[in-house]
């Protein structure tokens, strides 16, 4: 990744989870350091993101998918479907053993199921957003 990939990584991030959602949390963590990065781009511009965490990082026993974010302008053309099918694959492929745990905004759940996560315990609060457990077992 290039210097400006980073600069643009961390200007969506904070455009949606910090600004966009009235979330004041520290967001720049040494996972990234750890993290594989997925970038959607569209005309050079950066339009998408997830970041892929192996098993230990967010989780002890589950690889894991974060930071899922697309350009507000950009919603609703299939973006964060091909963005988190793109991730799932690419999650088994680099770690074929593990099934994935996502911690997902209760909001988008039903976004979850539809690309097969399955929703288990009970919401909870995270930085003062309502998330929700989610699991994908290897197809």
């Amino acid at each position: 990744m290039t210097v400006d990939d980073i600069y643009y990584i961390l200007r969506l991030r904070s455009e949606v989870f910090v600004i966009e959602q009235n979330c004041i949390y520290q967001d720049i963590d040494k996972k990234d350091l750890e993290a594989i990065h997925v970038l959607i781009k569209e005309e050079d511009k950066l339009i998408g993101y997830a970041r892929i965490l192996k098993k230990g990082t967010s989780y002890e026993k589950y690889s894991s998918i974060g930071r899922v974010v697309v350009k507000k302008k950009e919603r609703y053309k299939t973006i964060g479907k091909k963005l988190m099918q793109f991730s799932v694959k690419k999650c088994f492929e680099l770690y074929p053993n593990d099934a994935i745990k996502i911690s997902a905004q209760t909001y988008l759940k039903n976004f979850y199921v539809a690309q097969g996560f399955v929703y288990k315990g009970e919401d909870y609060l995270e930085d003062g957003i309502p998330h929700c457990a989610m699991y994908l077992d290897k197809p």
